[in-house]
């Protein structure tokens, strides 16, 4: 029988919300947090492009098994498209492929804002991570090929205008899942009859996390300690003590499920897979999904059927 290989990395677990840079993938970024917290594993909420700056989501350990959660969050961007030009990205890495000298004012485009809230249809951009017969569009895009991608439901809350100049407009939107920013400034140059693309695109929140929870990789490498010195001794754990203390705990990204504290037999038993009858005024008898802690921290994700709580992701730390 083949051994299992030993576990590479620290078994930290958490959501480190990075404000990424422009010019940086989500990939890389999540490898380069990960290298810095020498994280056994990681995994990012939701692609922001690499042109696009913002929150990124990145889960630690056992915070990966609450991604989709936050990947399900609503969104909040703001962006600015530039008028009088498509481009075959939608955005300022693609070259130009129409122009046009018409500029909309911005009772022009305040017009036309009710049609791109609430549930709407989207195309999303040809150069996008949407799968097509098994490959990626943006592979596809890259060969010269033109993408028939079929539309999608997206939901926008509300999208509202900040500010306005004869060559561009600043947007504010909240979205939910799968929206692209890209193809909204794509198809209101259309139907402007002007042309648009993104020029500048910057993901502000993501729910449940706030502008007050980012962290920079400046601040991430900040506060790693420089290598120890010839004869320097270091107490254990002194390395990652202070980045440590930059991760949101796993439980913060579950907001939107009831919470419910167990004890410390409960919270045993529920670890090793069994159900628990949950007890309490305040409990849930009935709930498609909710969390239980104990003594603080999350124990696990299930459901409760008659008062009974029944794991479905249990969390080791």
């Amino acid at each position: 029988m083949a051994r299992r290989g030993k576990k590479k990395g620290r078994p930290v677990s958490g959501w480190v919300v990075l404000d990424k840079p422009v010019g940086l993938g989500s990939t890389e970024a999540v490898s380069k947090v990960k290298w810095l917290f020498q994280a056994e594993k990681a995994g990012h909420a939701g692609t922001l492009d690499p042109l696009a700056s913002g929150m990124l989501p990145i889960a630690l350990g056992e915070a990966t098994k609450t991604v989709p959660y936050v990947q399900d969050g609503a969104k909040i961007y703001r962006f600015t498209v530039a008028w009088g030009e498509e481009r075959s990205t939608d955005d300022l890495e693609g070259p130009v492929t129409k122009t046009s000298k018409k500029r909309p004012s911005q009772e022009d485009v305040q017009a036309l804002l009710p049609q791109y809230t609430g549930v709407i249809l989207q195309i999303p951009p040809q150069f996008s991570a949407i799968k097509i017969a098994g490959e990626r569009a943006y592979d596809m895009a890259r060969e010269g090929a033109v993408v028939d991608i079929p539309p999608r439901e997206v939901e926008i809350g509300r999208l509202d205008i900040i500010s306005h100049e004869a060559d561009k407009t600043l947007f504010e939107i909240e979205c939910g899942k799968g929206t692209y920013v890209r193809s909204l400034a794509r198809d209101m140059g259309r139907d402007l009859g002007c042309y648009g693309h993104i020029a500048n695109l910057r993901r502000t929140e993501v729910y449940p996390f706030t502008a007050d929870d980012l962290v920079t990789l400046a601040e991430l490498e900040a506060a790693i300690p420089p290598p120890p010195e010839e004869g320097e001794e270091r107490a254990p754990g002194v390395r990652f003590a202070a980045i440590d203390q930059l991760v949101v705990e796993t439980l913060a990204a579950l907001e939107s499920l009831p919470q419910v504290p167990v004890g410390d037999d409960a919270a045993h038993r529920i670890r090793l897979g069994n159900p628990v009858v949950i007890r309490g005024r305040d409990a849930p008898v009935e709930a498609d999904e909710a969390c239980i802690t104990a003594r603080g921290q999350l124990v696990a994700i299930g459901a409760i059927e008659q008062g009974m709580f029944k794991p479905k992701r249990v969390f080791t730390n």
